[in-house]
């Protein structure tokens, strides 16, 4: 395993970190298997896990707790609030009085006094800079976050979170959790150059992009079996943008194939070569899927293998830009850019 520090807050963290969102009915992963496959990945030199109030309800966190109990201290502890948790208006969002209520309830959840590293899982454009800032730095004058990051903010709003910070004189979000992956590359145009020049560690989500890079998914196999109730047309072999990964997957495959690794590899060698990148979450949702994921741990790809992908997917290129989840709301709602 790798280890790079975390943006400048001098805390070294894994190049492979664990996310758990399918821990419990997400990825209909029980305790024992969660338990099993945190023993695993720490046994392996992972020292970041990383979960989310809104995932299974609070399911992942309470697993997560249970697997790590005993052992926090060895642990970069990560989880993230703002997206709804339940019907109720004011449970969602920035504000002060939903993030205090929110990080207590994760707490409690995980069975931990403090996390090291509390996001906001979204942008939210109902709550000011200012508003949501200040709550996290009590946060963390209170001792209970050690630090606090964004994730899937666009560009500009990272600039302008710390542009306030400094103006406010506040903390400052210290990391951003980005998508990142071969066949959804966007994020090379303007997020990551804006987080090296802040000098934020960058902890990126869905490098197998949903499952598209990790060998399963090939041309001639039933790409529809893989479908998921929740995104029923992530694998839908007739939209264009499936087709075009379904191409680029092949192409892919070959140069794995020529480099003498497999696809999982391939993709997390590919966005641990970015040098704004920190560290790849992996999420695996069985023992065997975190050995073959971890296989990838000391994976460093050459320059022409680079090239190749490149000659694929190029640079800062989105092969399915409708599944970004960080359009600006204007985009959205037409009543936000009409008088």
């Amino acid at each position: 395993m790798q280890y790079r520090t975390l943006g400048r807050t001098g805390v070294q963290v894994s190049t492979l970190a664990l996310g758990a969102m399918n821990f419990g009915a997400i990825g209909r992963t029980g305790q024992e298997e969660a338990t099993a496959i945190v023993d695993a990945a720490l046994e392996a030199g992972v020292n970041v896990i990383d979960t989310a109030d809104m995932y299974g309800g609070g399911e992942s966190e309470e697993m997560v707790g249970k697997a790590i109990a005993g052992r926090r201290d060895d642990i970069v502890l990560a989880t993230k609030a703002t997206m709804p948790m339940g019907e109720e208006r004011n449970h969602r969002g920035g504000s002060r009085r939903w993030l205090v209520t929110a990080l207590e309830d994760s707490l409690r959840r995980l069975g931990v006094d403090h996390v090291d590293l509390y996001q906001m899982h979204r942008w939210d454009p109902a709550t000011s800079d200012e508003e949501t800032l200040s709550a996290l730095t009590d946060l963390q004058r209170a001792g209970k976050i050690r630090y606090f990051g964004s994730s899937t903010f666009p560009a500009y709003r990272i600039v302008q979170a710390q542009w306030a910070a400094r103006e406010l004189r506040l903390g400052r979000y210290v990391t951003e959790q980005p998508s990142y992956s071969i066949l959804q590359r966007g994020v090379e145009t303007h997020v990551l150059p804006v987080t090296e020049e802040y000098g934020l560690g960058v902890l990126v989500w869905s490098p197998l992009a949903s499952g598209w890079l990790s060998g399963a998914i090939r041309e001639g196999r039933d790409v529809a079996t893989h479908r998921s109730t929740v995104m029923p047309d992530r694998f839908d072999p007739s939209l264009p943008a499936n087709r075009a990964r379904l191409d680029a997957v092949e192409r892919l495959a070959e140069v794995a194939e020529g480099a003498g690794l497999t696809m999982i590899q391939l993709a997390l060698g590919f966005v641990t070569a970015h040098p704004g990148v920190t560290s790849a979450l992996i999420g695996p949702r069985t023992p065997e899927h975190l050995r073959a994921q971890l296989a990838a741990a000391d994976t460093v790809l050459s320059a022409d293998v680079l090239d190749a992908i490149d000659g694929i997917v190029a640079p800062g290129v989105d092969l399915a830009p409708h599944e970004k989840r960080d359009t600006p709301p204007s985009l959205l709602d037409s009543s936000l850019r009409r008088r």
